[in-house]
Order: structure tokens, then C-alpha cells, then sequence
């Protein structure tokens, strides 16, 4: 599980069809073999690192359902290491579990407008939690299959929303409590027919 509060961005050194191989940052000094990290809010399983990278093994479902195919040598992604039991929730319960890619409409003057897969539009709301490549952010509007974020200079300097050019994938992961009410009370109705 983690938070949604961007730890460190860091290049993609290669990727393989298999495989992803990052730079490790520094600050991410304690983890093992089998640690999830979430990448650009994908969460994956290390299976191997040494002092300068970190490798990633990523199956068909992963590539299908977000980004990180699409993402080229040199390209950044946000990075986060999984939650402890005794750490602040700062952002929201993030699982690390892409659902859908968006698409950056335009990110300017703080304000990040996307479009999203038509299936996701039901777990939106105003003011609801929403993760855009593993950061955790807030839904300050929603209309005709637009979603607008607004984004403080924080989140603009230390992860990679800030330089989104127009065109650009973005991973959505809607958020996990919106989810399970939406399927509770949609299974509710289908009983009581």
C-alpha cells in the first residue's frame, strides 16, 4: 500500500519486454529483494538493484492496463516505496493498481486537465481522490469527460505532472474506497431485482 506522496522521480535506464530498469535514488537505501515500489503509480515487486539501478519485472496485464509501455530510455516516473504500518496516511490509501491511462488535455498556471478511459468516469467525483501516475491528488472538477486537478507548486517541482506536455499518458488509479461503494450498492440493486 502507499500514500500517493511522491518519494523521489528518477530515468528509466532500459526496458526490455519483460522488464524495467530504473535509477535508484539515493534515498531509497532500505528495501529488499521483493519490496513493492509504486512506479509512476504502478506497483511492482524490485528482483534486483545494486547502488545505481533497480529492475522490475512487468507482466502483460501491467503494460495493457498502463503507461509504462509506452515510456522511453531517459523518460521519469514517480517513484514511492511502500507505506509502513506506523507511517502517516499524508495523501490517500494508493494501491499501486493502474486502472485505465488518461490523457494530459493541458497542465498550465497549476492546473492539470485530463481525459479518462469512459469506464473510470463513474468513480469521480468532486473533491474525491484520485492518484495520476501514483500521485495523490484531488478532483477539483469534473465535466463533459474532463477532469480538472489543481496542482500546488510542490507537486509541480517534485514530481513529473509539472512537465506534462499535451498528448501525454497518464496512469489513473480512482480511489479504492469510491470503488468498493460503487460495486456494494450497484451489487445491492442487482439483488434486489
Amino acid at each position: 500500500m502507499f500514500t500517493g506522496i511522491i518519494e523521489a522521480t528518477a530515468p528509466l535506464l532500459a526496458k526490455t519486454d519483460h522488464q524495467l530498469i530504473i535509477a535508484r535514488p539515493e534515498s531509497f537505501a532500505d528495501f529488499l529483494i521483493g519490496a513493492s515500489i509504486a512506479v509512476s503509480g504502478v506497483c511492482l515487486s524490485i528482483t534486483s538493484f545494486d547502488e545505481r539501478s533497480m529492475t522490475f519485472d512487468v507482466v502483460e496485464e501491467t503494460w495493457k492496463k498502463s503507461k509504462l509501455g509506452s515510456l522511453e530510455v531517459g523518460d521519469l516516473v514517480n517513484l514511492e516505496q511502500a507505506c509502513l504500518a506506523d507511517t502517516r496516511l499524508d495523501g490517500h490509501v494508493v494501491q499501486g493498481h493502474c486502472e485505465g491511462v488518461g490523457e494530459c488535455i493541458s497542465c498550465e498556471d497549476g492546473v492539470l486537465l485530463l481525459t479518462a478511459p469512459e469506464e473510470l468516469n463513474k468513480f469521480f467525483v468532486q473533491k474525491g481522490s484520485i492518484a495520476l501516475d501514483g500521485v495523490s491528488l484531488t478532483i477539483a472538477d469534473r465535466k463533459d469527460g474532463t477532469i480538472s486537478i489543481a496542482l500546488v507548486p510542490l507537486t509541480l517541482e517534485n514530481t513529473t505532472l509539472g512537465s506534462l506536455p499535451t498528448g501525454d499518458p497518464i496512469n489513473i488509479e480512482t480511489d479504492t474506497v469510491g470503488r468498493y461503494l460503487y460495486a456494494f450498492t450497484h451489487e445491492e440493486t442487482a439483488l434486489q431485482k
